[in-house]
């Protein structure tokens, strides 16, 4: 109960936080004192830069936040989106996939099959259907396929293996 309460309270928090922040106005300091540490700063276009805010595993939520050249926040995206899923395609490098979606809930090899699932929990609907995507990769980080299912860990999906 007491994590499901604090995963509440983050998500609350990080809706203050994205008020609180205003494209073209906020600052790179800004964005810091909001959200934190980023977990990763990418390369972006034209010499921004890309700050990586996960809310995985427990949350359904990854940010990706761009710091123009001039210091200030030029854009501010929940990215655990269908749309950023359908962009993920066969042969496409899990880098490429990580900058996309940012970092993934669990990874899970599959050593026989020489296989690893790369899974992110995302909310699906209005009624906040749990869901996991994966993006299953080869021996060579190539994405073979992608695959969403109900996520198994969400109670209210009926398949709680808790």
């Amino acid at each position: 109960m007491g994590i499901l309460a604090s995963f509440l309270g983050l998500a609350g928090c990080d809706q203050q936080r994205i008020i609180e922040l205003e494209e073209g106005v906020a600052t790179e300091a800004d964005v810091r004192a909001k959200f934190g540490e980023p977990e990763k700063i990418w390369d972006g276009e034209n010499g921004a830069r890309i700050f990586e805010y996960s809310r995985q595993p427990a949350g359904h939520r990854n940010y990706m936040i761009t710091i123009g050249t001039d210091g200030k926040m030029s854009a501010l995206r929940q990215v655990l989106t269908p749309a950023n899923f359908a962009k993920v395609q066969p042969g496409m490098m899990m880098e490429d996939v990580r900058k996309l979606l940012g970092k993934p809930a669990k990874v899970v090899p599959y050593e026989l099959k020489k296989e690893t699932y790369y899974n992110w929990r995302y909310l699906a609907d209005q009624n906040n259907t749990s869901m996991i995507f994966s993006a299953v990769m080869d021996s060579n980080l190539k994405v073979l396929r992608t695959e969403t299912m109900l996520d198994p860990e969400d109670s209210k999906n009926g398949m709680s293996n808790r």
